[in-house]
């Protein structure tokens, strides 16, 4: 209560409903404003305080993401002693509960030198980012400070290694089908400053989904997000690659497949990373291993100009990407629905440079938005892959409003939204600027699929008739002032839509989604010998490619996933 009253007279505090809230804004507000300065911060009471914010902890950490957490505690002399499990009231110990998801934590039981205080929460700035969590027991904070000057600098040195840009550099001359893969760990101010000299290394471009905004679709040489749930044609340029320079990215099991010993089978991984634990990890193979800070890297590699050598490779992208829709016939529903990848290609083309994009964290509406999604340049699109926690969407939204006061686009399950649903009212007193569209299928669809493709049709919690109940949305946002529109399968950016989704404040779009509607393609499974499971790699999605167009794009690779013509 002390830190609370001592923050309102420093800093704008937002109230939010629920812990959790403030944890995913302040991440997606620092994440939004990495180049600007301003930073945003959690404030949390003790004991349930915390433990309803982990989840955001958790996102954070995963994502290596910058995010400072401050906690109340009980007072110090009332500290449980070893043994007990509580001795103050709603007493629980912080600091052992979320250390393992944290860069740092730090104990503030009676006045600290500001230096230390500076130097922890400072840590969580530095390579590689991760939250810090402070916790204030109740008499510290009451206490006078120690007052003593503090520098209010912070100096981050990073080493360029020459000789690996030049062994990288080899590499590069050597290969025929090389590609540059972006990941999150490449700021947005480098792109936006450098990409038309990254363009013109004549080298095929792609992101990760931490790195989707880093170049727009509209790029002659993007070539799309691959993934286990990324574009098609992506995934099979990347398979065909003979050099994968992977750029701010970990490489970790969703990026490469679970079949990860598959991962560009045709060449040499190099992956350029800070975290040596991320470098040292058994997957993927890796051909060279570059420790440095991305944004220097690609800075030195742009000097060495284009490659002239490339012609060939980029025109067979262009072809793969022409001739493979991201919006695949199979998806087909019903009447009165409306196709969910339709919708994110329709909503594409109404976007404005200045927004933020916010396609939840789980479920369709955010790898719908990875497969279909075409960002445009100066949008920022923000999601957590890491964690995946349902809830993410309107929270994020709320971070993204605050940190750039324009238009924030909002797209959610209405599973996923109905886990944190009570901050709706945080945007409505605020008046912000989000326009939130629900993917309305009656509940959790990537439940229902599992259950459908693998328990036979055994359905449980995943809709109203097996046991999972949500509101009825009109009614909860007209409780808030807010009247929804309901899009029509037939026009869904109708003139009524587009007029309000140009308007000031809070908005409500409510997405009709077929219960029933199939999310192609994506990565299939097998169970092999002795009972384990063996999923595809990246370039065999399900469903299988009609035959002559698989002929082909997989030119290099052959349509049996081996190189046919050596």
């Amino acid at each position: 209560m002390h830190v609370l009253e001592s923050a309102s007279k420093l800093f704008t505090c937002i109230p939010v409903v629920h812990e959790v809230t403030a944890g995913i804004a302040a991440e997606y507000f620092n994440e939004t404003t990495n180049s600007n300065g301003k930073k945003a911060f959690a404030l949390v009471t003790a004991g349930p305080g915390l433990t309803n914010i982990v989840t955001a902890i958790s996102g954070a950490y995963l994502e290596g993401r910058d995010l400072l957490v401050i906690g109340g505690q009980v007072k110090s002399q009332d500290l449980k002693s070893r043994g007990l499990r509580q001795n103050g009231i709603q007493e629980i110990d912080g600091i052992s509960l979320v250390k393992s998801i944290c860069k740092t934590t730090l104990q503030i039981a009676t006045p600290l030198p500001g230096k230390i205080v500076k130097e922890t929460i400072l840590e969580g700035l530095r390579p590689k980012k991760g939250p810090v969590f402070l916790e204030f027991c109740l008499d510290a904070q009451a206490a006078q400070p120690l007052l003593e000057p503090i520098e209010n600098t912070i100096v981050v040195t990073r080493s360029v290694s020459k000789k690996a840009i030049a062994d990288v550099m080899d590499k590069v001359r050597e290969s025929k089908r090389p590609v540059i893969l972006i990941g999150g760990g490449v700021s947005r101010h480098f792109m936006s400053r450098n990409l038309a000299a990254l363009e013109g290394l004549q080298i095929p471009l792609m992101t990760t989904w931490n790195g989707t905004d880093r170049i727009p679709s509209n790029s002659e040489l993007y070539f799309g997000r691959p993934n286990t749930w990324g574009q098609r044609s992506s995934n099979i340029l990347i398979q065909q690659a003979d050099l994968v320079i992977a750029v701010g990215t970990r490489l970790g099991l969703q990026q490469t497949g679970f079949n990860w010993e598959s991962f560009a089978p045709l060449g040499d991984v190099i992956q350029v990373e800070l975290d040596e634990f991320e470098l040292n990890k058994k997957s993927p193979k890796l051909a060279k291993k570059v420790q440095m800070d991305a944004d220097d890297f690609l800075s030195e590699l742009i000097k060495f100009g284009p490659k002239d050598d490339t012609n060939e490779w980029i025109e067979f992208c262009l072809m793969v990407r022409k001739i493979i829709p991201l919006s695949e016939e199979i998806n087909t529903v019903r009447d009165g629905y409306i196709n969910t990848y339709n919708f994110y290609l329709g909503l594409s083309m109404h976007l404005n440079n200045t927004d933020s994009i916010v396609p939840s964290s789980s479920g369709a509406s955010e790898t719908v938005a990875m497969q279909a999604l075409n960002q445009i340049s100066g949008n920022t699109v923000v999601t957590t892959k890491g964690l995946a926690s349902m809830g993410y969407g309107l929270a994020g939204a709320i971070g993204c409003a605050f940190a750039t006061g324009a238009r924030v686009i909002h797209i959610e399950g209405d599973g996923g939204f109905a886990q944190n649903l009570q901050d709706f009212g945080t945007v409505v007193a605020n008046e912000l600027p989000i326009k939130t569209f629900i993917l309305c299928n009656d509940g959790y669809a990537s439940i229902r699929m599992t259950q459908k493709s693998y328990f036979n049709g055994h359905y449980l919690g995943c809709d109203v008739e097996t046991g999972l109940m949500l509101p009825d949305w009109s009614t909860f946002f007209m409780a808030y002032g807010v009247t929804p529109i309901t899009l029509d399968p037939a026009d869904p950016f109708s003139p009524k839509v587009l007029n309000e989704l140009r308007s000031s404040g809070p908005s409500v779009f409510l997405v009709p989604v077929d219960p029933e509607q199939t999310y192609f393609p994506k990565i299939t499974s097998k169970v092999v010998e002795g009972g384990g499971m063996q999923s595809n790699p990246l370039h065999f999605m399900t469903p299988d490619l009609p035959e002559d167009i698989a002929k082909n794009v997989f030119k290099y690779i052959g349509t049996r996933g081996l190189n046919e013509q050596d």
